[in-house]
């Protein structure tokens, strides 16, 4: 079984939304998570969905669950004091769906709503091939190490990649290392990459879309709208 696990349990400050958490501004009538949760929802390799959400929103998740048939959706759970809690809630979730000791999860910002079924699937195979799957994009632009407003460094981009999501990983591996982290009074982990990492485990890549951003500034927004736009008129074609 493959399950998918979506963070939407940031409350979006970056955003300077006025009323909403950014997972549920609309962008062409429709709130974002939903744009994102319909991209696993029409993956046919995908069998069940944990949606991760604000206390406050999980009614709501539950009304676009029914209003977008979204039927996908197994559960909806509340999320933690961190992002790492948060994904640990969905992962224990996961873990009562789960039928094999060998189900994938997939770890899915609820803002990255332009990944592609390609990209989702490379992930499933590279975590069947290798035991995990971490989407990349290239650096298109030079990175500089700072320190004290000083560079420090140049790094040659050839070299540098971004971290983007899904984090794709069996089930009982990143279950296993979260509880370890727990055990270690950790949480503070930015990702489940660098979790998997610290606790020994060897991580392998899969290069991703170049426009699988999240959407956490008010840029990032208009973008992602830009983006729809474009495709809906055939201006452009979006890689």
């Amino acid at each position: 079984m493959n399950i998918v696990v979506i963070f939407a349990g940031g409350t979006g400050q970056r955003m300077n939304s006025v009323s909403l958490p950014k997972q549920f501004l609309k962008v062409h009538d429709k709130p974002i998570i939903v744009h994102t949760i319909e991209k696993f929802q029409n993956t046919s390799s995908i069998d069940k969905i944990v949606v991760v959400s604000i206390a406050s929103y999980i009614d709501e998740v539950k009304r676009l669950k029914e209003v977008y048939n979204l039927t996908k959706i197994a559960s909806i759970v509340e999320g933690g004091a961190s992002g790492q809690l948060s994904i640990y809630n969905g992962l224990v979730e996961a873990k009562k769906i789960s039928t094999s000791n060998d189900d994938i999860v997939l770890i899915h910002d609820g803002v990255r709503p332009l990944i592609d079924e390609e990209t989702i699937n490379e992930n499933i195979e590279c975590v069947k091939n290798n035991g995990n799957a971490i989407t990349i994009s290239k650096a298109i632009e030079t990175v500089v190490v700072i320190n004290d407003d000083v560079v420090e460094n140049v790094l040659d981009r050839h070299f540098c990649n971004l971290a983007r999501a899904p984090q794709s990983f069996y089930l009982k591996d990143i279950l296993e290392c979260h509880k370890k982290a727990l055990n270690d009074s950790r949480t503070d982990f930015i990702d489940s990459a660098m979790l998997m990492k610290t606790y020994g485990h060897k991580l392998h890549t899969v290069l991703g879309p170049v426009n699988n951003i999240k959407i956490t500034t008010p840029m990032d927004f208009f973008m992602f709208k830009a983006i729809l736009d474009a495709k809906e008129n055939e201006q452009i074609k979006i890689l």
